[in-house]
C-alpha cells in the first residue's frame, strides 16, 4: 500500500448561537449570530498519530466565542466581531496559523408602535427571514505580528416578487423552442449576494490575553470597517433596481444591482448574485370558458418550484454571467 500524506486540514466548532443585549438605559440593541469557527495550522499529529495535544478542543472555541460575545465592543458588527473573534485565535495560539470566521446574522428589528410610529425602546420583530452573511479568514502564517483578512459579506434568502415591469422576449428560436415571448410577467427571487472586500492587514494584540482589537481611526467608506454601513447600501441597491428596472431578463437586473453595489462602496471588489427564478404560472381555465390567459386577463397564478438559476460575478477586473 503506497504512504498517504496528509495535505490540508481544518477544524473547529458549527452552530454557536449567541445573542447579545447592548444597553444604554432603556434604549437596548440586540443581535443573534449562528457563528462556526475553523482552525488551520500545525495540527497534523491530530490525525496522523492521534496525538491531540495540539488541539483547542471545540467545547473551549465555543466558550471563547461566548467570552468575546460577552466582552467585545465590536459585537453589533458582524464583520468586526468576525475579525475579532479570528485574530483572538491565531494570536493566542502559536501553532493555529489561519482562522475561519462564518457569522449568520438573524433579523431583529424595532417594533414601531401603532399610537405614533415611534420605535420602542427595547422590543424587536423578525420582519423577514433573510440573513446577513458574512466569512472571514485572518491568515497569521506570515508571522503573528503580520496578520491579513480576506473579508466577504452579503444577503441570503432574500424574497422578491414583483407583479409587472418584466419582460422576456427576443431570444433564439429554433426547433426546440415552445417557451412564448411575453411582454409583462411576474417576476420573483430568492436573493443570495455577497460581495468582496479588498484584502487587509490587522493589527496584532499587544495585551498579554491577546483579547485587544483595534480599529483604525480616519478609515475610508465603503470598506470593510464602514461594513455596517456598505450592507445597507448593498441591501437597498438590490431592492430598489428590482422595483424600479424595466426588467429585461433576470441577468440584466441582477447586472444593475452589481454596477450600484460597486459604485457606491469603494472598498468591495467583487459582487456575487445567485437568483433562482421562481414561477407563477398562469392557471389554465378555458376549461369552464374564461380567459385567464391572454395579456390583460391573466390575474391568476399558481406558484411552481424554481427551475431557472441565474448566477452572477463583477469585479473591477471581470465578469462572468452563468445561466
Amino acid at each position: 500500500m503506497s504512504e498517504s500524506v496528509l495535505t490540508s486540514a481544518r477544524y473547529g466548532k458549527d452552530l454557536i448561537r449567541v445573542f447579545r443585549v447592548v444597553r444604554d438605559g432603556e434604549f437596548h440593541q440586540v443581535v443573534e449570530y449562528n457563528v462556526r469557527v475553523l482552525l488551520e495550522g500545525d495540527i497534523e499529529p491530530s490525525y496522523t498519530v492521534a496525538d491531540n495535544s495540539v488541539i483547542v478542543a471545540t467545547d473551549s472555541i465555543k466558550n471563547i466565542t461566548y467570552y468575546l460575545a460577552k466582552i467585545s465592543p465590536h459585537i453589533l458588527s458582524p464583520e468586526r466581531f468576525a475579525l475579532h473573534l479570528g485574530t483572538h485565535f491565531v494570536s493566542k495560539y502559536a501553532h493555529i496559523h489561519r482562522a475561519f470566521v462564518t457569522l449568520e446574522k438573524l433579523r431583529w428589528s424595532r417594533i414601531a408602535l401603532s399610537a405614533n410610529d415611534h420605535p420602542h425602546p427595547h422590543s424587536f420583530v423578525r420582519d423577514g427571514n433573510d440573513k446577513q452573511i458574512v466569512e472571514v479568514e485572518i491568515d497569521a502564517s506570515a508571522g503573528k505580528d503580520k496578520l491579513s483578512a480576506k473579508v466577504t459579506s452579503g444577503i441570503t434568502d432574500l424574497l422578491v416578487l414583483k407583479s409587472g415591469g418584466s419582460a422576456f422576449h427576443g431570444y433564439i428560436h429554433d426547433e426546440y423552442t415552445t417557451l412564448p415571448e411575453v411582454n409583462d410577467r411576474i417576476l420573483s427571487t430568492s436573493v443570495d449576494l455577497s460581495y468582496t472586500f479588498a484584502p487587509l492587514s490587522l493589527s496584532s494584540p499587544t495585551d498579554s490575553k491577546k483579547l485587544d482589537f483595534t480599529v483604525p481611526e480616519g478609515f475610508a467608506l465603503g470598506g470593510v470597517w464602514d461594513a455596517v454601513n456598505v450592507a445597507t447600501r448593498a441591501r437597498n441597491a438590490t431592492l430598489d433596481i428590482f422595483a424600479l428596472d424595466a426588467s429585461a431578463s433576470v441577468q440584466a437586473t441582477l447586472f444593475k444591482m452589481g454596477q450600484r453595489v460597486i459604485a457606491e462602496n469603494a472598498g468591495v471588489e467583487s459582487v456575487t448574485y445567485n437568483l433562482p427564478n421562481k414561477h407563477y404560472i398562469p392557471v389554465d381555465m378555458k376549461y369552464i370558458g374564461i380567459d385567464n390567459s391572454t395579456p390583460l386577463s391573466i390575474i391568476l397564478f399558481f406558484p411552481s418550484d424554481c427551475c431557472l438559476f441565474f448566477s452572477f460575478f463583477l469585479g473591477n477586473t471581470r465578469f462572468t454571467c452563468v445561466a
